[in-house]
């Protein structure tokens, strides 16, 4: 990946701007991030601008290495000997990590999820998306899940990435929790029992100061960015093409619309104990 910002940018940077998106670098060497400048204001919008983006960074891979973007959840082919970890700036945010992690794992070096952001406008309606998302999010892989295979075999579950993504923190078991994230009544509730939970944990675990007490570090499947007054997903698959991607993200926003529009709640807010058992066999 460091070598495709240098061709493209003439020295390596982190991101690279293009028009109406921006690639860049992930944990992983050989994983790109791609991502508009700017929210999209239409699912026509999100299809036009990411099939560009697409098309643009294929021509280039094409041209400089005969190769192309893959989607998907785990790369399907990849041993963990193949790729490395992203060795130049903010380097030394996974090297925080991999001091408290086995960063050296699929649930770290090959898994990318298909991250989705629902702008809230206020604390009150934060919270509602959030709760509704952490009642839905353990049955979202069933229409999701694109990770079947890992190093050129069929894994045991439907949906790899998120099997090992449960178990890449377990030394620290509080960052992941149950994936399905908690229910909870206000802001400065989630900053203690969540954030600052994971942090306290981390610092005892000896982690650099660099990722404690941020938002981003949460694992959960669904989690509060306060940084851009966003709900972010995070339970889904990378999907094969961006016209899937487009159709899950319409699917979720119109799922979460109808239930926050409806007078009388529409589904029952089950105990998180039961949706994570529930999420375990979705994802099996």
């Amino acid at each position: 990946m460091d070598r495709v910002i240098k061709d493209v940018y003439g020295r390596v940077v982190n991101f690279v701007e293009l028009g109406n998106f921006t690639f860049g670098k992930e944990l992983q060497l050989h994983v790109m991030e791609v991502k508009p400048n700017e929210p999209f204001k239409s699912p026509r919008a999100f299809d036009e601008t990411m099939h560009e983006a697409v098309l643009r960074l294929n021509e280039t891979l094409g041209r400089r290495y005969g190769a192309r973007l893959l989607g998907t959840g785990m790369h399907p082919t990849l041993r963990l000997w193949e790729t490395a970890v992203w060795p130049h700036r903010h380097r030394q945010i996974y090297e925080a990590f991999s001091q408290i992690f086995n960063i050296r794992q699929h649930g770290w070096l090959n898994i990318q999820s298909f991250q989705l952001n629902l702008p809230y406008s206020s604390e009150e309606k934060a919270i509602l998306m959030h709760n509704l998302l952490a009642n839905v999010c353990a049955y979202l892989p069933a229409v999701s899940a694109s990770s079947p295979i890992y190093e050129g075999h069929l894994g045991e579950y439907v949906d790899n990435r998120l099997h090992f993504y449960m178990e890449n923190q377990r030394e620290v078991p509080s960052v992941v929790g149950k994936v399905v994230p908690e229910y909870v009544r206000s802001f400065r509730q989630y900053r203690r029992d969540v954030i600052r939970r994971y942090s306290k944990d981390l610092a005892e675990a000896g982690a650099h100061p660099c990722i404690l007490n941020k938002d981003w570090v949460n694992s959960r499947g669904v989690i509060i960015r306060f940084d851009r007054k966003a709900l972010e997903i995070r339970v889904m698959d990378e999907q094969e093409c961006v016209k899937a991607d487009v159709a899950l993200s319409c699917f979720v926003r119109a799922l979460l619309r109808g239930l926050m529009k409806a007078d009388e709640p529409l589904l029952p807010f089950l105990p998180t104990e039961v949706l994570a058992e529930d999420f375990k066999a979705v994802v099996k």
